[in-house]
């Protein structure tokens, strides 16, 4: 029985988000005269898998199918949605749980201890004296230019 991941369709929001992710990425396959082979759907799966996102090409004056019928089976046979289809080039998407699983925070290291009360004044202080300098230099410079921006 499919589980709900796999009968999940991607909704027209996602479906842009993934179209946007794509955009940057290269062909990773090119898809010819021999169609869809056993190592083509091998090789696509194990990309999908590591990536979840990817981009195929299809040659278009050799291939034998349509890209159309081309993105159907592939799809298909690795249980992937179509995101994106322009011409000879196809967009797969393919949820992988393994990659979206949280990765336990490595130890951060020892951080500084935090600002004793006088020196956060002392801070506070230095802030708000540049702070005013940089008002004063300012107005000098409006003054300046004769009240003029």
């Amino acid at each position: 029985m499919p589980t709900f991941s796999e009968e999940r369709k991607l909704t027209s929001k996602e479906r842009a988000a993934l179209r946007a992710q794509a955009n940057r990425l290269d062909a990773l396959f090119q898809i010819g005269k021999g169609g869809i082979s056993d190592s083509v759907i091998k090789q696509t799966e194990e990309a999908l898998r590591a990536r979840e996102l990817i981009k195929v090409k299809i040659l278009l004056e050799s291939a034998p199918e349509t890209p159309r019928e081309t993105a159907d089976r592939l799809a298909a046979a690795t249980g992937s949605d179509v995101v994106q289809l322009i011409g000879g080039t196809i967009v797969l998407y393919k949820e992988n749980p393994e990659l979206r699983q949280e990765k336990k925070p490595a130890k951060k290291p020892a951080q500084s201890k935090p600002l004793s009360k006088v020196r956060a004044k002392k801070a506070a202080q230095d802030r708000k004296k540049r702070i005013e300098q940089a008002a004063e230099k300012n107005r000098r410079d409006y003054n300046r230019r004769g009240g003029k921006s």
